[in-house]
């Protein structure tokens, strides 16, 4: 199913983005198929944002995902109860973690160091070379997203902007900018969820 296509259907303004989309795309899945996993950070709703992408990645999203075979096997050699309990509700997870979801961490960060190395942190500590870094923020200017951006760059990820406006400064640092065509905040944030939801579409598509 093209799920960008509809997209671009049902939105025509993004047909101007329709490739940038693409290629966020294709970044994800080549990280994905070999053994990379994502990271994904934003503030206020955009915190909200990248917790929905993970949520939609890490378990079913519109399609029944089924075990491997092999892992079956696997569990199926432990107790039969709990085997049979994991094979009919274990489901296959793409591996991303949102950013903001560490309550500990990020406070720590926030007292014993600066409010604005949080995500930094994360990413010097979870990123490896092929993974791959989403930064969202409605300005493109938001100041823990791009040294985030810029960390993830120096650890050898691809990083990809999902922003408005003009795309800020993090359009400038990101391998792969997504900018949807709106000023406002909370317009630009309505126009992510779109975007994030087709992603999600497509990858599951892919692996699924």
């Amino acid at each position: 199913m093209d799920y960008l296509q509809q997209l671009v259907e049902r939105f025509p303004f993004f047909e101007n983005i329709r490739n940038d989309i693409n290629f966020a795309y294709e970044a994800i899945i080549d990280s994905f198929s070999n053994g990379g996993k994502l990271l994904i950070a934003g503030n206020g709703g955009s915190a909200a944002d990248a917790e929905h992408i993970v949520g939609e990645l890490m378990k079913g999203f519109v399609k029944k995902r089924k075990l491997p075979e092999a892992f079956i096997k696997k569990i199926e050699t432990h107790d039969p109860e709990i085997a049979t309990y994991l094979v009919h509700h274990l489901q296959p997870g793409l591996p991303a973690i949102a950013l903001s979801g560490h309550a500990s961490l990020n406070t720590a960060c926030i007292n014993d160091i600066d409010g604005n190395i949080t995500f930094s942190e994360q990413i010097y500590g979870y990123g490896k070379p092929g993974d791959v870094f989403i930064g969202i923020s409605t300005s493109g200017n938001s100041k823990n997203i791009l040294y985030a951006a810029a960390t993830a760059k120096a650890k050898g990820l691809k990083t990809i902007a999902l922003t408005g406006c003009d795309g800020g400064s993090l359009k400038t640092i990101s391998d792969i900018s997504i900018i949807v065509p709106e000023k406002e905040t909370y317009k630009i944030q309505e126009l992510h969820l779109p975007v994030y939801h087709c992603l999600c579409l497509m990858i599951e598509e892919y692996f699924f």
